[in-house]
């Protein structure tokens, strides 16, 4: 969803006039720890499976990944919608927190997605995903929106995706729109 949010806030910036010039301007205390999550995730999604003690450690690194995700976004809250963002992360942390490292998916939810989903959820370690049962805690904050038609890719978000969306939205807005660069050539 996050990817989605994103799209969605450059286009509605390139519709509200704006352009690509604040993106150059954009100054991110530890900016290279966004990349570096991103793959460490990526790599623990892929080979969490075939590698038992990885599969053991899986939801601790995923549970590191997200404290170091907060505590760079907390570091650059001053940018405009930074507050949204953190609170819906803070907010997907602590449904993954109380249940050993794994955002609960709720069955019923999930029925819009391919049943093959459904069943990996059962089999394996699936990402950072854990089906949501009885014993879940807090599982209001998991994956239990379903998204279907008219939206054009169907999913299943978390209140969290939804409060960090809004902060890309906003941060995306005042990056393209109102940090407009004049681009003129100055006067003589």
């Amino acid at each position: 969803m996050v990817f989605d949010g994103i799209v969605i806030s450059f286009i509605v910036g390139f519709l509200r006039k704006g352009n690509l010039w604040g993106l150059a301007q954009l100054n991110l205390k530890w900016g290279w720890i966004f990349p570096l999550l991103l793959a460490i995730e990526l790599a623990v999604f892929s080979f969490q499976n075939d590698n038992k003690f990885l599969g053991d450690i899986s939801g601790s690194i995923y549970m590191l990944v997200y404290v170091l995700g907060l505590l760079f976004l907390f570091m650059n809250r001053h940018n405009r919608g930074f507050w949204f963002i953190f609170t819906g992360v803070l907010l997907n942390f602590l449904a993954m927190a109380v249940n050993g490292g794994r955002m609960p998916v709720s069955e019923q939810a999930a029925a819009v997605l391919d049943p093959g989903y459904i069943e990996a959820l059962k089999d394996s370690l699936y990402a950072k995903h854990a089906l949501l049962t009885s014993s879940t805690h807090l599982g209001f904050l998991g994956d239990v929106i379903p998204i279907t038609d008219p939206y054009p890719r169907t999913q299943i978000i978390s209140i969290g995706d939804i409060v960090m969306n809004i902060g890309i939205f906003f941060f995306i807005q005042s990056l393209m729109v109102h940090k407009k660069v004049d681009t003129t050539a100055p006067s003589l």
